[in-house]
């Protein structure tokens, strides 16, 4: 994300009953640092989606690897939903890691147990399903998914 996709950003939503999952977008802008990284999901100059890279993510949560990173609040904004955007993203994120941040050999994810679509589309992506849940989250349980950089 560049400051040119602010204007762009600011108006990424999402579907009133899938907030309790991803949080708006004002409650992911404030969270950002050096250590946890927003990106943008394009259609040509178009943002159609957004999500976080958490770099401090394996020191952050005991179930992930010290050095691993995080997706964090990965979602296609609700006028572009159903597109496709989501998977063709997710199956592009292996290689935009290997070379985004070439020290980190893994990352991690969490997915409510309520939202069986998004946990199969990161399947698709090469996410495994450890089997594991997270309950620390405000939405209830949460798969915990790994994939192998």
């Amino acid at each position: 994300m560049t400051p040119a996709h602010l204007p762009q950003v600011a108006e990424l939503s999402v579907a009133t009953e899938q907030v309790k999952f991803v949080g708006t977008m004002e409650e992911l802008l404030v969270n950002i640092d050096d250590k946890l990284h927003p990106h943008v999901i394009l259609d040509g100059n178009t943002v159609v989606g957004f999500f976080l890279i958490d770099t401090q993510y394996g020191h952050r949560y005991d179930f992930a690897h010290p050095e691993a990173l995080g997706l964090r609040a990965f979602f296609i904004d609700h006028h572009h939903q159903g597109k496709g955007y989501a998977k063709r993203a997710v199956l592009a994120l292996k290689a935009f890691l290997l070379s985004a941040y070439p020290g980190f050999d893994q990352i991690y994810l969490t997915v409510n147990c309520k939202n069986p679509a998004a946990r199969h589309c990161y399947q698709q992506g090469g996410f495994i399903d450890t089997h594991e849940l997270y309950l620390g989250g405000a939405a209830g349980p949460q798969h915990i998914m790994r994939m192998v950089l």
